[in-house]
C-alpha cells in the first residue's frame, strides 16, 4: 500500500512506496497564499444570485438597527470564499466534492473585511473504486484581518493523480 499526499500544485502524489498510514494523514498544513477583501458588490451580487431575501444583507437602513449595526455579509458567501481561497492548494485538480461537514461561523463578516484561509489534511487514502484519484478530507479555517476565525469546516473530495486529470490531455 502506498501513502499519498497532495502536491502544492493540487495533484495527488506518492510520498512513500511501502507501508500505510491507514488513512490517517500526517498533519499537512497549507497556508493559502491569497487573501480577499469583501466588497459591497460581492455581497449584494451573491445574495441576489442565490435569491436570499434577508434584508440584513442589502438594506443599510435596516442593518443599522440590528445587533451588528451594519450590513452583514451573506454567510454562504463567506463559506464559498473560504473554499475558493483553498482551491489552488487543495483542489485545483478535483474530480468531485463529496461533502462539507461541521460548518461553523463563529464570527460575522462585514464589507471591507479581508479573509485569509489555511487548511490541514485530516485524512487521505487511495480511492477504492477509482484508481486515478485519491480521497482527501481537509479542515479549512478562514479568518479576517484581525485574526478572528469567521468560518471552519471539513471538506471531503476526490482529486486526480498527475496525468489523470482530463485537462492534462486536452489538445490546444
Amino acid at each position: 500500500m502506498r501513502r499519498w499526499s497532495l502536491r502544492r500544485d493540487g495533484y495527488w502524489r506518492a510520498l512513500v512506496r511501502k507501508g500505510s498510514d491507514g488513512g490517517k494523514a500526517r498533519l499537512d498544513i497549507y497556508k493559502h497564499r491569497l487573501g480577499r477583501t469583501v466588497t459591497e458588490t460581492d455581497n449584494t451580487l451573491f445574495t441576489a444570485l442565490t435569491l436570499n431575501s434577508n434584508p440584513i444583507h442589502f438594506d443599510q437602513n435596516l442593518a443599522e438597527k440590528t445587533y451588528y449595526g451594519k450590513i452583514l455579509v451573506n454567510s454562504c458567501y463567506t463559506l464559498s470564499l473560504a473554499v475558493g481561497l483553498s482551491v489552488a492548494d487543495l483542489s485545483e485538480h478535483v474530480m468531485a466534492n463529496l461533502g462539507w461537514d461541521g460548518i461553523r461561523l463563529p464570527a460575522p463578516v462585514f464589507v471591507g473585511d479581508t479573509i485569509y484561509a489555511s487548511s490541514a489534511i485530516l485524512f487521505k487514502r487511495d480511492s477504492s473504486s477509482r484508481p486515478n484519484v485519491g480521497l482527501i478530507t481537509a479542515k479549512t479555517t478562514a479568518h479576517n484581518q484581525h485574526g478572528r476565525t469567521v468560518v471552519v469546516y471539513e471538506r471531503t473530495f476526490l482529486v486526480y493523480r498527475r496525468g489523470e486529470d482530463p485537462r492534462d490531455h486536452l489538445q490546444f
